[in-house]
């Protein structure tokens, strides 16, 4: 396993206010509860590594890592999850909350109060022709969640996975033994956003520009992290 050129499909050159970026995906093995990300991190990308990189890691790998993957056989979903479900736009990005398994995990992570106000703010939203009301609500432990997908690599097309816990102590840890400023992305096919940071000075908004068009993939690329550099 090792540094890859690009993934198919995906640009390894970006340019953004006039600077060019390389965006170099690593690819691991397929991270599971018994790793350490930091360990993965030292084992696959430090070698890569070069003075003024920012390295960029899937919050999913991480989320992964903490054990944040739930089987679908092991959530059975409350009545109020099965009904809030139904009422759930179907991105056809990803599932999101639209299936019982991964809106019972957003009222265990977000609170069953909180998910009742964020389905009632929505469907003012809808009534006004508003879409991302519930979301903006629910916050993003929320939209974090992922549900299964059939393009999604084993095991996880099987599971729901949360968002990372304490990402920014986790981009802080990988950052301390890199010496480079670590990002924790949530990056798919609709954008970038930056979850957590070992450098809250860092333009966050650049960053995502940068990301916005998915260099890692999001199916059997097994490319959970990336280095960025700018290239002179």
């Amino acid at each position: 396993m090792s540094l890859l050129n690009f993934n198919e499909g995906k640009n390894k050159i970006i340019e953004v206010d006039g600077i060019r970026y390389a965006r170099l995906p690593i690819q691991t093995h397929v991270i599971t509860g018994q790793d350490n990300i930091t360990d993965v991190v030292q084992q696959y990308a430090a070698k890569h590594i070069q003075e003024n990189d920012i390295l960029f890691i899937s919050e999913k790998a991480v989320a992964c890592s903490q054990k944040r993957a739930i089987p679908l056989d092991k959530i059975h979903p409350r009545r109020l999850a099965r009904i809030l479900a139904r009422f759930v736009y179907k991105s056809p990005y990803g599932i999101g909350l639209s299936i019982p398994e991964t809106m019972e995990m957003a009222l265990r992570e977000c609170g069953t109060p909180r998910i009742l106000f964020a389905a009632f703010i929505s469907a003012i939203g809808k009534l006004l022709g508003k879409r991302g009301w519930f979301y903006t609500i629910a916050g993003p432990r929320a939209a974090s969640i992922d549900g299964p997908a059939p393009y999604t690599l084993p095991p996880y097309n099987k599971c729901v996975v949360l968002g990372p816990d304490k990402p920014n102590d986790v981009a802080r840890e990988v950052a301390q033994h890199l010496g480079i400023v670590c990002v924790i992305v949530d990056v798919n096919n609709l954008g970038a956003k930056i979850l957590g940071t070992s450098d809250f000075s860092i333009n966050r908004t650049h960053i995502t520009r940068i990301l916005r068009d998915n260099p890692l993939g999001q199916a059997s690329q097994c490319t959970p992290m990336g280095i960025i550099r700018q290239i002179e």
